[in-house]
């Protein structure tokens, strides 16, 4: 649940923070019945899943060699870490050979790995992060250590919040990966370019932030994965 002030890390009680978490203090019922939907929805979709991720798993393991999960380490609420679950598309110790997020056309990504990621499949073990509480159906995407580091004081605003599967941002951004070309310096698009792009709607989700909202965006999401352009 959302902090009091006075709680809160000191990087994030800034000036540049304090409106966001304004607008958030008068709302900490929605906020409750968020965390309550979440948790609901996530315990009920594990169970009508898990025979379908069973699958997944097993063809990502006769895919290509490597683990089944990918759990990079994430940052949500507060600034807290986290070891995010999702279904590993890429080869095996990818990072390791490579930056943190993904470009058009990237050879790491395996064959069974694409069409994982063309339909969002990939994310659906973060239903254990959405239970555990480091994550939400709906809030701005947990991004990789390094990225957080780089923040601006206002960025830190998004972290009053779980990080989510889904976003308005992700929905404007599902192919942020053809944004990014393996000729450029990766990291320095990202944070300069990309993710300014992206807390543009970030933010404004906070500024903005009703159950209601999630809900549509949930439902709107469904559709981005189905084709349809929200640019």
């Amino acid at each position: 649940m959302l902090k009091r002030w006075e709680d809160l890390p000191d990087f994030m009680r800034t000036p540049e923070v304090r409106p966001y978490w304004e607008v958030l203090d008068k709302k900490r019922g929605q906020l409750v019945l968020k965390r309550i939907f979440d948790f609901t929805a996530a315990i009920l979709l594990l169970v009508i899943l898990a025979i379908p991720m069973a699958v997944i798993a097993v063809m990502i393991k006769l895919d290509s060699p490597g683990t089944v999960f990918y759990r990079q380490e994430r940052v949500t609420t507060y600034g807290k870490h986290f070891r995010i679950h999702k279904f590993r598309t890429m080869v095996n110790n990818a990072e390791k050979i490579g930056t943190a997020v993904t470009v058009g056309g990237d050879p790491r990504i395996t064959k069974l790995g694409a069409k994982l990621r063309r339909l969002r499949l990939d994310e659906l073990p973060q239903v254990f992060d959405v239970i555990a509480g480091d994550m939400s159906f709906v809030g701005t995407r947990p991004e990789a250590v390094k990225y957080v580091e780089q923040y601006k004081p206002e960025y830190n605003a998004t972290l009053l919040m779980p990080a989510g599967i889904t976003s308005e941002a992700s929905i404007r951004y599902k192919d942020e990966d053809r944004l990014l070309h393996s000729g450029d310096d990766i990291d320095r698009v990202y944070i300069e370019q990309v993710l300014p792009a992206k807390m543009k709607w970030n933010l404004e989700s906070i500024r903005r932030f009703r159950f209601c909202r999630d809900v549509l965006t949930m439902i709107r999401t469904v559709f981005a994965v189905l084709g349809k352009d929200y640019k």
